[in-house]
């Protein structure tokens, strides 16, 4: 469960730019629930997740992890039961190791090497089998370097990645924004199999609306750090594309845009 509790975030305190983003935000994610995310920019989206992920520290408010007071807990202790793929296909991986190093390493996160090959040569076929589903080919690339790869068969090993080991939450920021509409719809599908096959809980940045309606059980639309959608279950399965678009245009015109 994730628990963000009457969060208030400025930035360029204290300047002309300053922004109070969140004032008094609460969110409560259940175990287990898959939440889409929308919103325009500057809406506090990829905020809310930097702040769940512990790179953003919140000015005042809590942040609770399976009802654990994680508020001060750094990033990288953090990250070893929150999983999480950037928009960024370059982000996750190691561009000058092969696929199956990064891999060793994605399924070695949290426990100590010491002095011994971080690559088991007995876990390469292991590798090789759960990339083979993906039908990009990377099954056949277990010695190349990562940095070689095309976006999309980076995107799939990144996402593959960060769900190797047992995490309580995944986070996905427009993880498919950056790649063309095939590989877009083919990474989609392994988010959706990965969530339920893993039970995991999950948040869903994301720019189109589509994906926001089709996956996941929850669908939050924020505006100036404020959800002013919130839908699951029955009322979630009878929302539209046309339904979020409108009310996408109503903020936008309040904007004055």
């Amino acid at each position: 469960m994730v628990e963000l509790e009457r969060i208030g975030k400025v930035f360029n305190k204290g300047t002309v730019d300053e922004t109070d983003l969140f004032v008094d935000f609460s969110l409560t994610v259940r175990d287990g629930e898959f939440v889409s995310v929308v919103g325009s920019n500057g809406s506090g989206k990829t905020t809310m997740l930097n702040l769940i992920a512990g790179n953003v520290s919140p000015d005042r408010g809590r942040i609770l992890l399976n009802g654990k007071d994680v508020t001060a807990q750094k990033e990288f202790v953090r990250a070893r039961k929150i999983g999480r793929v950037f928009q960024d296909p370059s982000k996750g991986s190691s561009p000058h190791m092969t696929v199956a190093e990064n891999m060793a390493l994605a399924e070695n996160k949290g426990k100590p090497f010491n002095l011994t090959y971080a690559l088991n040569k007995k876990r390469v076929e292991y590798y090789r089998e759960m990339l083979r589903p993906m039908g990009l080919g990377i099954e056949n690339k277990m010695g190349v370097k990562v940095g070689s790869l095309s976006g999309g068969q980076r995107q799939v090993l990144t996402l593959l990645m960060a769900t190797m080991t047992p995490i309580d939450v995944l986070l996905l920021d427009e993880h498919t924004a950056a790649l063309d509409p095939k590989t877009s719809e083919q990474i989609m599908q392994l988010t959706g199999d990965i969530v339920r096959e893993k039970r995991l809980t999950t948040i869903m940045v994301t720019h189109n609306l589509r994906y926001a309606v089709e996956y996941g059980d929850r669908l939050l639309m924020m505006d100036k750090g404020k959800a002013v959608i919130d839908k699951s279950g029955e009322e979630k399965a009878r929302l539209k594309v046309e339904d979020l678009l409108k009310t996408f245009n109503e903020i936008s015109v309040e904007c004055g845009n």
